[in-house]
């Protein structure tokens, strides 16, 4: 199955795992980002140049980890500069933006998940496992 993305959502996504992962320094006060969610953004920051070919629901699963915590990052600055600055700050604004085109990502995300768990139980007369998840191939 192809995860397609717009030149916004691309930008945005882009941004916030570098953002993302720039913050493990940053300990003043945060949460450090469990060990997984790290490797996952930082698997996924190479593969956002285009459009993602997941060939099967465990590769889905690791994007939708990576691009969750993405996109809660994006919250969380968004929401801190609407709190110092204004809502209608040009920088408060931006974060909104940036957040939203993650947030659709994640949505997708959802649904295409839902729709390959649906599809392997239907082809396989069973609930999705780990070993179904691994190997059931979806083509583009």
């Amino acid at each position: 199955m192809i995860l397609h993305f717009n030149y916004e959502e691309l930008t945005a996504l882009r941004a916030g795992a570098e953002a993302f992962l720039d913050r493990e320094g940053d300990v003043g006060g945060g949460v450090l980002a469990p060990p997984e969610e790290r490797a996952r953004v930082q698997a996924l920051l190479p593969m956002l140049q285009g459009d993602l070919s997941l060939s099967t629901l465990e590769e889905l699963r690791a994007v939708k980890t990576a691009v969750d915590a993405v996109v809660a990052a994006l919250r969380a600055e968004m929401e801190s500069l609407v709190v110092t600055m204004h809502a209608a700050d040009e920088g408060a604004v931006a974060a909104y933006f940036d957040f939203a085109h993650g947030f659709a990502v994640a949505h997708r995300l959802g649904g295409m998940a839902s729709e390959m768990e649906a599809l392997i139980e239907v082809v396989t007369g069973s609930p999705v496992t780990g070993e179904s998840a691994r190997t059931f191939q979806f083509p583009d």
